[in-house]
């Protein structure tokens, strides 16, 4: 039994150097490209979302959860998990 504990610890490990990238999703616009090569600095994009809407939280482009962004020390942006998202990858391996 001390063996298999030994592997599945070596399979834990292996998993914490794997890089994710994690995105988050503020909300999305539709713009045309003159719209768009019109925009200059301080342009104000709006967004289909409010922002009591929760944003959308991706690692490697899938879904993983939703959250609320926040503001941290130092004037940071940071987003709080609300929800997990279901995979449609968890139940197939």
């Amino acid at each position: 039994m001390a063996k298999k504990d030994e592997e599945e610890e070596g399979q834990r490990d292996a998993l914490h150097t794997v890089d994710v990238e994690i995105s988050v999703v503020l909300g999305k616009s539709n713009l045309r490209v003159n719209q768009l090569l019109k925009l200059g600095r301080g342009a104000v994009v709006e967004l289909e979302q409010r922002t009591s809407d929760p944003v959308e939280i991706y690692a490697n482009d899938v879904l993983v959860a939703r959250g609320e962004v926040v503001v941290t020390a130092g004037d940071k942006i940071g987003v709080t998990l609300t929800e997990l998202v279901k995979s449609i990858y968890s139940n197939t391996r």
